[in-house]
């Protein structure tokens, strides 16, 4: 599934650097490069994409009064070097504020902010794909950005200074610990079962004694964190 992009900003060497940056990620597509607001709204009334890159004080007319002009707003990723805006930014409900000059590293923890939410641009609503409805998200490996779907990871274990992402037909080695495990996704929809393991709460199969079945895996359930499963099971029986 590819992410649409635009680029708003009236300075060539932020399009240069954006497009650096995305061309380093898989399935980013740029569609327009546009150096004023106006040149944007024009496209735009032309054109649906998934998310903006977007600078805010520019000739003609200011980011946020740009945004304002929107019917239906994509997801939207301000780029500026002035921070004093960035409260109005989250009242105009941007996916995330980058300040210049900004690494790739923040960048792509913005831009797998902005994929993972759902988007009501039309490109995506009109689409009734399972594909389409799932959140995906970027994982930095030691030499390489790999796309998966949240739906499709299993567990993940933690193993010294790395942590494997246990997905249904792969598994991915990032470098971390458990606890830093937020940096790299969302994980809202885990649960920490043992002090190596969390597990995604959709894919337990079953808990047989002190493991947990997930699709072919055992995955151990350590004394601390049975209160918590409890929990679990008792809320779903509810």
């Amino acid at each position: 599934m590819s992410v649409r992009y635009i680029i708003v900003d009236d300075e060539s060497i932020a399009h240069d650097i954006i497009k650096k940056y995305c061309s380093l990620l898989p399935n980013m597509k740029l569609m327009q490069d546009c150096y004023d607001a106006i040149e944007a709204i024009e496209y735009l009334n032309r054109n649906t994409v998934d998310l903006i890159f977007l600078d805010l004080n520019m000739p003609k007319l200011h980011g946020f009064e740009f945004l304002k002009t929107l019917p239906n707003q994509p997801k939207v990723i301000v780029t500026t070097a002035y921070k004093e805006h960035a409260l109005e930014g989250y009242e105009l409900n941007i996916s995330d504020y980058l300040l210049k000059p900004f690494s790739f590293e923040r960048f792509l923890k913005a831009v797998n902010k902005a994929i993972t939410t759902h988007s009501e641009t039309p490109s995506i609503a009109k689409s009734d794909t399972d594909e389409s409805k799932s959140e995906r998200i970027f994982l930095r490996t030691a030499n390489k950005h790999i796309q998966v779907a949240l739906d499709d990871i299993l567990f993940v274990e933690a193993s010294g200074n790395y942590v494997q992402v246990v997905l249904k037909e792969e598994v991915i080695t990032l470098r971390g610990v458990l606890s830093s495990l937020a940096e790299h996704m969302p994980t809202a929809g885990f649960v920490q079962v043992h002090r190596s393991f969390m597990v995604a709460k959709k894919h337990i199969k079953s808990i047989e004694g002190n493991e947990i079945i997930i699709d072919k895996y055992k995955v151990p359930i350590g004394k601390s964190f049975r209160s918590e499963l409890d929990k679990l099971v008792t809320r779903n029986m509810d």
